[in-house]
């Protein structure tokens, strides 16, 4: 439980409610109105049995609702593991085995920009002719660029051929370890350009 307590902290309820009226909801949501919120807590304790939660601290009054603060805190961790779950895209970003430096950093930064999205990023490398008879020169290519993102991402398995690809996943690294290493320096990029 204690890794969830701190998104609870600031969660006001019964005689914690400061504001002198609040705007009640009832077990199932229905407006019952502007109370005093002294009325509101005993309202609340008496005839439902549960709790008084201000769910809304910053609305004119402060908007709170009639129910088991056990329930409101589950309600709220289940919330915020589904809107993790949605978060997590599956992006692609693809690689040539003869792939010039700036193309290959563009993917690099690209890449770096859907892992710090937080989601996860298929690389992709596809043979053309006869680059097929040399798969280890598009292995390289694929390790290189696991390598250069390892301070946002991690594989999930060592990257594999199949067909005429090598293909490889990577999830994001925890948000605290993941840096910005390629999007960073994009202010310094229109001045190299033109000096080409």
């Amino acid at each position: 439980m204690s890794n969830h307590s701190n998104n609870f902290k600031g969660i006001r309820r019964n005689a914690a409610i400061r504001a002198p009226q609040v705007r009640v909801l009832d077990p199932e949501g229905e407006q019952l109105g502007i109370m005093n919120t002294q009325e509101a807590i005993t309202l609340a304790l008496q005839r439902y049995g549960v709790d008084l939660i201000e769910i809304a601290p910053n609305a004119n009054p402060p908007v709170c609702r009639i129910m088991d603060f056990g329930k409101y805190k589950y309600e709220i961790a289940k919330k915020e593991r589904d809107q993790n779950k949605v978060t997590t895209k599956l992006k692609e970003v693809k690689f040539r085995v003869r792939i010039e430096q700036n193309d290959y950093m563009t993917k690099l930064r690209h890449a770096e920009e859907f892992f710090m999205e937080n989601n996860k990023v298929k690389l992709t490398l596809s043979f053309r002719g006869r680059e097929l008879g040399h798969p280890e020169l598009g292995m390289e290519v694929v390790r290189r660029a696991i390598v250069d993102l390892a301070h946002v991402a991690t594989p999930d398995a060592e990257p594999r051929k199949s067909g005429r690809a090598i293909n490889v996943m990577m999830s994001p690294l925890p948000t605290s370890k993941r840096k910005a290493k390629f999007t960073v320096d994009e202010e310094d990029a229109p001045a190299q350009n033109s000096a080409e």
